[in-house]
């Protein structure tokens, strides 16, 4: 991302201002296109304000804060209608038109602002237009801001008023200025949280009514008596979610003056904690808004009808990428070189300018190529023959990974500034036909954009919709790969076992129907490390130790890593325990452990931390949004060859390997990514070619107490039945029944079976004897889950053994399965499901 550029005043803002509190968030997740009009605005050499977001939260540049007058700096990061609640009138319609997509402009706008403590009249040529973020929808808002004083001044000469009625306007302005400023002041309090002690200076314990002289010995509620009825509760709970979050406190409220008087105050603070948390103090300053509402009363009474005007922007603004192409630029470049938007675009400065215009552009553009921000003045020929001083600032622009990927172009007509008065006369003179001739070409213009918007939405359309065919086509081709081979293995083995049993030759297919049954594992093993991936694989959390699985991996991690690898382990002392699946992690573990031996071919150190941590977001780099709170770490890092950006960008993306053909199938990470989602926890990858790769695994920390109660798993052959015992059998698919059905006879139970639940319930509703309901979960009709609880109302204690292929049921387990009920998830090897099978009807006695 972008850095926050650092520099003029309104940089130091930027960089000094406490984002995360803010309806922006903190600057470090600011998007792009939030970042691109900042930093056009900060670098606009004309009053520039950005308004983003919902709150429509402000960022302006000096420019702007000298027409902000008193408002700033406090304005600067608040929501516009908090800060300039006196023009909401004229501002809401505005707002509203601009987010549709609108753009709205106002000639010789009246304000009267603050400035040097003064109220001073100043007329405006306003300008808002949209500005969309990378999904193409309005996130924010532009508003240029020319100051046409002088202009006005001589429009007022021109018009001949007369002397008198000047010098009576200036003197009564003058004098309201000057009694506006001597009402401003600012009172200050320091509270004591532990001692209830408020600590304020004589101005604001007056404006509360406090005298003086107690103003450091009383508590806050003798402060709060004076704040006026109708607004105290509110005060009140604003002081204690100050206290509570931690958040900043700013609040307008009124006092209740003796004589019924009413004060208006703006007040602004923020509590400070000690290293436990505890606030202790809380500190802040107020201001006296009294006459400054009157005023802003008085100024909405007294604005007039706005005018609709011509969109003159002066500057023309451009964006060209390292190749010096322009890839974004205004509409005014049409007037000075006669080239469309659409005709710029993709052109280089070379081929629009020309080799003698290039040549006076070239240092200052290879500056810009390095970084480096810079201005000049010129002196460039327009397209009706004239020569013209232009002001020229070029702007770089850096990338997601901070490099320089082009810059920005803002120039400035000078030559027009200097000929202001005789232009004033000749717009005086042909006004009405110089509307129209305007009023025509904006618009063409208006008509251009729209066009030129409809040809980038569809161009990004078709990019996203490129991008996701290229995953796509990735993630199919990957699988059929695999996929291919192992069913190669299979049907190959099968075809042979046929053949030699035809022969005769039954002694010889042993090492086929090995080959078939490790190629089926290996198909099972790449759909296992799919769910993963996808996050639909069956977790079986258990509370556990990070420290004691590690320990008792470590003869393992050892024979794994090969005797040119030293293994430390640095696990921290008192280690939160976690809850999740135990052979998930021991899987994730090896897999990580296995990469970094492959990435040390000539030895190294393989180093395996634990840490308990706590994450806020702003920690740590990963794919998805992070939940703040407490996570157990466990890192796995190595010193080997390391990855590089372009390899590092693509590590957990499926099947994507930088290991030779057959050595890798590209979803150990993005198993391992999964894996990490699923449990509620995070994974960060970190690697400098050269120089090695750190894994680190983040799993939420487990605050419940639970009891460890794992059982260990059945192995062995496949337990027989007891006399007697009968299972329900419910399979739609007629090879899986079969093999469930023979394996069922060959243990001796007794087995009635159904291909759907329409079969299968007349038995269950019978009193045959069934010791336990074995069922699909997807059958035609009724599903397994529903045949199970309509069964359990004529059998409430019977037990029910789900078979599923559902990733999504498999993932979903804990919700899904009630006291008495199991599940298998398919495929599943026959001993498994024997064994599922005997536990679950229990054991003899």
């Amino acid at each position: 991302m972008n850095a926050i550029p650092t520099g003029s005043d309104a940089q130091a803002l930027i960089a000094r201002l406490d984002w995360a509190s803010s309806p922006l968030g903190a600057a470090s997740t600011w998007p792009q296109s939030l970042r691109t009009a900042v930093d056009i605005v900060i670098h606009s050499p004309m009053p520039m304000l950005l308004l983003w977001g919902p709150q429509l939260t402000q960022i302006y540049n000096d420019g702007f804060a000298l027409l902000a007058g008193s408002k700033h700096p406090h304005a600067f990061g608040q929501p516009a209608d908090l800060i300039w609640p006196e023009l909401k009138d004229f501002t809401d319609p505005i707002y509203r038109a601009v987010l549709q997509g609108q753009v709205r402009t106002y000639s010789e706008q009246r304000f009267t602002l603050q400035r040097e403590g003064r109220e001073s009249d100043f007329w405006l040529d306003l300008t808002y237009s949209p500005i969309r973020d990378e999904s193409a929808k309005v996130a924010g808002i532009l508003v240029t801001a020319i100051e046409t004083n002088e202009r006005r001044r001589i429009a007022l000469e021109l018009e001949q008023r007369s002397a008198a009625s000047l010098k009576a306007q200036r003197d009564t302005e003058e004098r309201l200025q000057l009694a506006l400023a001597a009402t401003d002041a600012v009172g200050t309090w320091d509270w004591n949280i532990s001692e209830d002690r408020f600590i304020a200076d004589a101005h604001f314990a007056q404006l509360h009514g406090i005298d003086p002289s107690m103003a450091s010995q009383l508590p806050i509620s003798e402060y709060l008596h004076g704040v006026h009825p109708q607004d105290r509760a509110l005060i009140a709970r604003s002081i204690k979610h100050c206290i509570t979050h931690g958040t900043e406190y700013a609040e307008e409220y009124r006092l209740q003056q003796a004589g019924g008087q009413m004060r208006w105050v703006f007040a602004r603070g923020r509590c400070y904690k000690d290293h436990h948390g505890r606030p202790i103090r809380f500190l802040g300053a107020a201001l006296d808004l009294t006459e400054r509402k009157h005023t802003e009363q008085a100024l909405r009474q007294s604005q007039t009808e706005l005018q609709l005007i011509i969109n003159a922007m002066p500057v023309l603004i451009s964006y060209v990428d390292r190749e010096e192409r322009f890839r974004l630029n205004n509409a005014a470049y049409l007037d000075w070189y006669g080239l469309t938007p659409q005709e710029l675009y993709g052109r280089t400065i070379l081929e629009v300018l020309g080799e003698e215009a290039y040549a006076l552009r070239a240092p200052y553009i290879t500056e810009a190529l390095s970084g480096r921000p810079c201005s000049f003045s010129i002196s460039t020929p327009h397209r009706d023959g004239s020569m013209r001083q232009a002001l020229i600032n070029y702007l770089p622009r850096h990338g997601a990974d901070g490099a320089v990927n082009g810059f920005y172009i803002f120039v400035i007509d000078e030559t027009e500034r200097k000929k202001t008065e005789e232009a004033l006369r000749i717009l005086n003179e042909t006004l009405e036909e110089r509307v129209a001739a305007r009023t025509r070409q904006l618009a063409e213009a208006n008509e251009r954009l729209q066009n030129e918007m409809f040809e980038r939405e569809r161009a990004e359309d078709a990019l996203r919709h490129a991008q996701k065919m290229e995953a796509v086509g990735q993630l199919t081709g990957g699988i059929a790969h695999d996929f291919n081979n192992m069913l190669t293995g299979i049907i190959g083995s099968l075809d042979l076992m046929q053949r030699y049993i035809a022969d005769g030759r039954i002694a010889e297919i042993g090492r086929f129907t090995d080959a078939a049954v490790s190629s089926a594992h290996r198909a099972a093993a790449l759909t296992h490390r799919l769910l993963a991936f996808s996050r639909r694989q069956s977790l079986n959390r258990k509370p556990l130790n990070p420290n004691e699985l590690i320990h008792s991996l470590e003869d393992l991690f050892s024979r794994t890593k090969g005797d040119h690898i030293e293994l430390k382990l640095q696990l921290a002392e008192n280690i939160w325990r976690v809850s999740t699946d135990l052979s998930q992690l021991e899987n994730a573990l090896l897999n990580l452990v296995i990469n970094a031996r492959d990435a040390m071919p000539n030895g190294g150190v393989l180093q395996i931390e634990t840490a308990n941590v706590y994450l806020d977001g702003s920690d740590i780099t990963t794919l998805e949004p992070v939940k703040a709170g407490d996570y157990v770490m466990i890192a796995v890092s190595d010193n080997g060859t390391g990855m590089t950006p372009s390899v590092l960008a693509k590590a957990f993306d499926p099947f994507f390997t930088t290991k030779p053909i057959g050595q890798g199938t590209g979803l150990g990470l993005s198993m391992i990514y999964g894996f990490a989602q699923q449990s509620g926890g995070h994974v960060s990858l970190f690697s400098l070619p050269g120089r090695g790769t750190s894994v680190r695994l983040y799993l939420p920390r487990l605050h419940s107490i639970e009891s460890e109660n794992v059982l260990s798993p059945v192995v062995g052959e496949a337990p027989a039945a007891i006399a007697g015992e009968t299972v329900m059998l419910v399979e739609d698919d007629p090879a899986v029944r079969m093999l469930v059905l023979d394996l069922l006879k060959e243990l001796g139970y007794r087995a009635h079976e159904a291909e759907d639940a329409k079969g299968a319930l007349p038995l269950l509703e019978s009193d045959l004897r069934v010791d336990l309901l074995v069922t699909d979960v997807g059958l035609p009709g009724m599903n397994g889950r529903q045949l199970a609880e309509i069964a359990r109302q004529h059998r409430p204690e019977l037990k029910v053994l789900f078979m599923t292929g559902y990733a999504e049921i498999a993932a979903e387990r804990q919700g899904f399965l009630e006291e008495g009920m199991d599940m298998v998830a398919k495929p599943f090897s026959i001993d498994l499901l024997a064994n599922k099978i005997r536990t679950m009807i229990g054991q003899p006695n």
